[in-house]
């Protein structure tokens, strides 16, 4: 080795033998030391993720600024406040609702739904303050908009908690859990991004596919609509002989209304029972499948926290009525943002199927409850 060392060391050898000598021997001793002191190279590990997810917290944070942004300028052109609604919003940002004990879970959902509905009316109330110029649909889009904040907020409040005590701890288990679920936390916040966009504008979103079905079901009868729950209306129309109970949320404004609630009530009202309940929803869905597939089942097709559902299930069960559902497939980013194309066509497709089930499943003259699910912002009057 010293031999070949001073070999290299002759400057006949030329200056590219010594440098390639040199690296090696460099190569070598790192390669001792990170073999020899494995803890040098989980720090080096250690900081290059914290460097790779300080990057990402960044982006996080323009994404939650510029949706802030959205937000505050939306409540100023359409509200019209006297002063900055800036710290308002900031309160709301990091509003909160409490999920009920469920150690009994005897009447647990109707628990969950005060407190869920205490939660939307508060909600509600404070963005009206805050926007006393807007019109009930707008402040009902504002407030989706708020919620909107008020989720990216609690993402980057999460990740930030999780690189900060990563970094403090030096725990490379921690700061390797989040981030392998870091591209998908940011993908979810750039379709909040875009959702804000959507919500600031009043354009209809892909999640609104199910009240667009039942408002082209009810092909524009106005007259015949009435509201059965709170922002959840009932449209009248008769398909060869059949009567149809068309319940959707009532439109434009931002609101998924009370669809189990209305259903329960109106089932309640009829002189007889319906003969099929039928409910048209989005769907979420997996990576390689098409956007607009629709497809068809049994069962109650209500996303969310399982009150509208669980009310619909219950009643069914015990008057023996058969539940049939058909969703429509998309992404989470194309839930919440503004309606692609081919789920807008997929509508259409959706109508005829239901037609042709209620002429195969009900007879003239019976009854039969169809309930399009999801956000109606944009959709209808």
């Amino acid at each position: 080795m010293v031999a070949e060392f001073l070999a290299f060391l002759n400057p006949a050898t030329g200056t590219d033998n010594v440098l390639s000598f040199l690296l090696s021997l460099i190569w070598i001793a790192f390669l001792m030391i990170f073999f020899l002191y494995p803890s040098f190279g989980q720090r080096m590990q250690l900081s290059y993720m914290l460097r790779d997810l300080e990057k990402k917290l960044n982006r996080l944070k323009a994404i939650k600024d510029e949706i802030h942004r959205v937000t505050v300028d939306t409540i100023k052109r359409v509200g019209r406040p006297e002063k900055d609604p800036t710290p308002e919003i900031d309160r709301l940002s990091e509003f909160f609702i409490i999920q009920p004990e469920s150690m009994d879970p005897y009447g647990l959902v109707y628990k969950l739904e005060h407190i869920l509905e205490t939660g939307e009316r508060t909600y509600e109330n404070e963005v009206a303050k805050i926007a006393p110029h807007a019109t009930e649909h707008q402040v009902k889009s504002l407030t989706n908009l708020v919620e909107v904040l008020r989720g990216i907020n609690t993402l980057y409040r999460v990740v930030r908690h999780y690189y900060l005590l990563g970094r403090k701890t030096s725990n490379i288990y921690m700061v390797l859990q989040i981030q392998m679920v870091l591209p998908m936390i940011i993908e979810i916040a750039e379709s909040y991004q875009q959702a804000a966009t959507a919500f600031s504008k009043g354009q209809p979103i892909g999640d609104g596919v199910g009240p667009l079905v039942a408002a082209k079901l009810a092909d524009g009868r106005e007259k015949e609509r009435y509201e059965i729950a709170k922002d959840t209306i009932v449209q009248e129309v008769e398909i060869e002989n059949r009567k149809v109970y068309v319940v959707r949320a009532a439109g434009p404004g931002g609101t998924v209304g009370r669809p189990g609630e209305a259903v329960k009530q109106l089932i309640e009202r009829l002189p007889e029972n319906p003969k099929l309940i039928v409910t048209i929803d989005a769907a979420l869905k997996l990576e390689g499948e098409e956007t607009g597939k629709i497809a068809e089942g049994v069962g109650v097709a209500i996303g969310g926290p399982g009150v509208d559902k669980y009310k619909i299930e219950e009643l069914a069960r015990s008057r023996g009525i058969p539940l049939h559902a058909f969703v429509i497939f998309q992404s989470i980013t194309e839930a919440i943002t503004p309606m692609r194309e081919s789920i807008a066509k997929s509508a259409d497709v959706v109508i005829e199927k239901v037609r042709q089930l209620i002429l195969e499943k009900v007879n003239g003259g019976e009854t039969v409850v169809v309930a399009g699910i999801g956000n109606t912002i944009g959709v209808g009057v």
